[in-house]
């Protein structure tokens, strides 16, 4: 069974896009925020896209933990491209970006068919901690709807700066309230109470939330190493977040059956 053609498409999108960019640094944005978009498209570049592209080769296509590996990927990726679609000052690879933010998430809402979540679900372990991983990313949900919140309060109650610019702060903000926190609150509970679709949606939220954790750590070390910003910067917030959520997302994948079934055509 050949992988889905719109799979094939965001990765060779993907490795297009950030290829260009780590070349090319078409960014137009000041200093720091270009900094960051290519360290976003390094780690996009060296992990992620081989990490999908190994999910979609030989058997291990068939297998549910691949499966959800993809799911998580493509998570990573609309999650990604809404960030330079609606953040990068406007440069020539835009189209680009909006392309891949449409193909991504049309794959992943057609990867997400009632059937395969149940089957899906299925695959997990009766042994899987439930509620220790669903707890922790309801607590990371509502540690970062905090963050968000009180910051927006301070900016717009008590004149404080918001961090960068109120532009940044509120794309960002925006972004991770409307795509992260739902995500991953919802997917905890489920996951505590054992719902089929909580299995799936805690495993593609954990998984999407530990590789932009991962970006958000590699532009904190960046930032140190130009000169942006002074040491520790914020990698004493984004790595050890970043690395407890990645055990989360290692967790729960390892309570996947990594057996090769007919259930995956995507």
């Amino acid at each position: 069974m050949r992988p889905s053609p719109l799979l094939v498409l965001v990765l060779g999108g993907m490795a297009v896009q950030t290829a260009l960019g780590l070349i090319l640094n078409p960014y137009r944005d000041v200093d720091w925020i270009a900094l960051g978009w290519l360290g976003n498209d390094a780690v996009t570049l060296l992990l992620v896209c081989p990490l999908l592209a190994a999910a979609l080769s030989g058997p291990r296509r068939l297998a549910p933990r691949w499966h959800l590996i993809r799911l998580g990927s493509l998570g990573y990726a609309v999650y990604n491209y809404a960030f330079y679609m609606l953040g990068a000052t406007l440069n020539a690879m835009f189209p680009l970006y909006v392309a891949l933010f449409v193909v991504a998430l049309i794959a992943l809402l057609s990867a997400l068919s009632e059937t395969r979540v149940a089957r899906l679900a299925q695959s997990f372990s009766a042994k899987t901690p439930v509620r220790v991983l669903g707890g922790y990313l309801v607590a990371v949900a509502i540690g970062l709807s905090a963050v968000w919140l009180g910051i927006w309060a301070l900016h717009v109650f008590a004149n404080r700066p918001a961090p960068g610019s109120p532009e940044v702060f509120r794309l960002v903000a925006a972004l991770d309230l409307g795509f992260m926190v739902p995500a991953l609150s919802i997917g905890g509970v489920l996951l505590w109470c054992r719902k089929p679709l909580g299995y799936v949606l805690a495993s593609v939220a954990a998984m999407q939330a530990a590789l932009y954790l991962l970006v958000l750590s590699v532009n904190s070390a960046l930032a140190i190493h130009r000169g942006l910003a002074r040491w520790p910067g914020e990698l004493p917030i984004w790595a050890p977040l970043g690395l407890a959520t990645i055990a989360c997302t290692l967790v729960l994948i390892r309570h996947v059956s990594s057996n090769p079934t007919a259930s995956d055509g995507a």
